[in-house]
């Protein structure tokens, strides 16, 4: 919803009857106002601003000259220039539109004249002849002048650091997003009224030159833009408007990194894409629910953002509402989901802010329910518009688009460091490089992570190159299983539950074994109480995948062998291991597995992996393994 724009159409063509000063006595200042109407209605702005500065040259008291001189510029966003011609129409006659006092309050606030503004908002709310929407829009300025008074008053710290030549020119460059190390940067560069992505990578802490982002995605006949990454750097949703393959005036399109450049672009369809505006999608961390700004009608105003999920076999739901608690009746855009999850940031002019478009942020609570939002306060926002910002993996540094003094040219890209009351929750990321584990060449393979409490997928992908990146939120417990046909599955588990666990990212090298008789496979996300052999819960996902493996590979047969630490007498080791390779035995048994394919036994303490003289080594000790007994 645009700033009362039906107001300005309304003043220029002074469709009141009666009013005073709409004709001026001097008829050459008369027929200098008329030519300026003339080119109004053909939107010949300039040359109508030069009939009225004539006009009120020749009548110094011709209001309706002024008026409109002050709706031009207000139209053309030149409020500060507009200030003087609604206060020149006052001094006249302070009664002849009540618009005049709406026109003057609105660029006194967007030009953060607060109490001023306030001033003439209230003024103009009290006239008994104002409609009931514009009382209503007066005293939703009113709420924003008095938030942004107060906000002055407390700033937050707010440092903007230019990213450099690497990436900014003397183009347009906005709407950044990073993966999840910070490693790649993808952006919007406005170049001969084209919008293009171009990328960047960060291999050394300074951004390299960015480079064309793919002919696959970008074209010279369309605008691409206001895109996501997903946190591995795999998937790159983007708004593209106007296209033929288009189902509205923008849509939201899906492409995937293949090797060293990019698919083709594909629409996502309905029901996520209309006959309306879908656009500014935002992927949470598991790829599985999607964040988008949609004109569709069932909204709570203007512009609103919607969420949908991605159902098991492709396709996703019918998108809903976020509802009140982040919606307003105005506009509300470029929502990020921050891989926490539960924390979402975005723009509105809707909120209490500093009086046109601020960034806020809004947590999720225990049951799901967005929480009232959060204004992220001056000198992050200011008078005039704000958007386009997204939160590095760590919650530390934030990005965003400005044309603050002193750039490279138009808006360039800027970072700084938010506060802590800003932050979103902790979240840490793995970054892994899968191998042959005698070759040491890459594999491609299928890797999944999973919170092991609730056995819910954090993450589910494929690499083809052997990278993979995901990231994690602080404390929790996950288990890492990859797989790749002809070779054994590999696992790990990451702990995150322990304070400051999330301030270090982690960075493994997994080892792929071609399956053969002999080879081996840590079973590391089987889990028991101490000194019991019952199955823990949390030893679902890494069982199913045993399971699965044994499926696909119908000819191999297994050995089972439990391992204790050496803690505690070696009859009782022997024992606790026995029974704890049995229940997996007797797992497997329940799930169809032909025990002609399998078999187990207890080793105790008696070939330990890691000095048992640590904590460390001794849980390295306490494990389950599997070898393959015939293929």
């Amino acid at each position: 919803m645009k700033l009362f724009l039906a107001l300005c159409l309304t003043i220029i063509a002074l469709e009141v009857s009666g009013q005073k000063n709409i004709k001026s006595p001097d008829k050459k200042a008369q027929k200098a106002y008329d030519l300026a109407s003339q080119y109004i209605s053909s939107n010949l702005y300039t040359k109508a601003i030069s009939q009225l500065k004539e006009a009120v040259g020749l009548d110094k008291d011709f209001a309706a000259a002024w008026q409109q001189l002050g709706d031009l510029h207000r139209r053309m966003q030149k409020y500060k220039e507009a200030i003087p011609f609604y206060q020149r129409v006052l001094q006249i006659d302070p009664d002849f539109h009540q618009l005049t006092l709406f026109g003057l309050a609105e660029c006194e606030l967007s030009v953060a004249d607060y109490s001023s503004a306030r001033q003439h908002f209230s003024r103009y709310a009290a006239l008994e002849d104002v409609t009931e929407k514009g009382r209503k829009q007066a005293e939703k300025f009113i709420a924003d002048c008095d938030f942004a008074l107060n906000a002055i008053k407390k700033p937050v710290p707010f440092n903007p650091v230019n990213l450099g030549p690497g990436i900014n020119t003397a183009a347009s460059e906005y709407l950044p997003v990073v993966t999840a190390d910070e490693g790649t940067m993808i952006f919007t560069r406005l170049s001969d009224n084209n919008e293009d992505f171009y990328k960047s990578n960060r291999p050394e802490g300074k951004w390299n030159a960015a480079a064309y982002l793919s002919q696959n995605i970008n074209t010279a006949m369309f605008n691409e833009g206001a895109q996501c990454i997903s946190p591995d750097g795999m998937y790159l949703f983007f708004t593209g408007c106007n296209r033929p393959d288009g189902l509205g005036r923008c849509d939201i399109f899906l492409c995937r990194r293949e090797g060293k450049d990019w698919s083709k672009p594909f629409n996502l369809g309905p029901p996520v894409n209309g006959p309306g505006w879908e656009s500014q999608p935002s992927i949470s961390s598991d790829g599985r629910t999607l964040y988008f700004v949609s004109s569709r009608p069932g909204g709570l105003g203007g512009l609103d953002i919607w969420q949908t999920t991605l159902l098991q076999g492709g396709g996703w739901t019918a998108p809903v509402n976020l509802g009140p608690e982040v919606n307003t009746p105005y506009d509300e855009e470029s929502p990020f989901i921050h891989p926490d999850g539960n924390t979402l940031y975005f723009s509105s002019k809707g909120w209490p802010g500093m009086g046109r478009r601020d960034l806020f942020l809004s947590r999720r609570d225990e049951k799901g329910s967005w929480q009232k939002p959060l204004n992220l306060g001056y000198p992050i926002n200011t008078s005039n518009d704000e958007g386009g910002l997204t939160i590095s993996s760590d919650g530390r540094t934030a990005y965003f688009s400005s044309d603050i003094q002193g750039g490279y040219g138009n808006m360039d890209i800027y970072s700084f460091e938010l506060s802590p009351a800003l932050r979103p929750e902790p979240v840490t990321y793995v970054k892994g490089r899968i191998f042959d584990a005698k070759s040491r060449e890459p594999l491609g393979a299928k890797i999944r992570i999973t919170e092991l409490k609730s056995n819910a997928p954090a993450y589910d992908d494929e690499s083809e190159d052997g990278e993979f990146l995901s990231t994690m939120a602080a404390g929790k417990t996950y288990g890492l299983t990859v797989e790749k046909e002809g070779y054994l599955f590999y696992s790990d588990n990451f702990s995150l539950d322990k304070p400051g666990a999330a301030a270090r990212p982690y960075e493994i090298s997994v080892p792929l074994q071609r399956i053969e008789v002999g080879s081996m496979v840590i079973l590391k996300n089987i889990f028991f109480d101490t000194g019991k052999s019952e199955l823990l819960p949390e030893s679902r996902t890494e069982l199913q995948q045993l399971i699965s493996f044994l499926n696909a590979n119908p000819k191999a047969g297994i050995e089972i062998t439990g391992h204790t630490d050496n803690t505690g007498e070696n009859t009782a080791n022997q024992a606790l291991s026995e029974n704890r390779a049995r229940s997996v035995f007797n797992y497997l048994l329940s799930n169809k597995i032909s025990a002609s394919r399998l078999s187990y036994k207890g080793l105790g303490a008696s070939r330990p992996i890691a000095d048992n003289k640590s904590e460390e080594g001794r849980q390295s000790n306490r494990r389950t393994e599997f070898r393959i007994s015939k293929y």
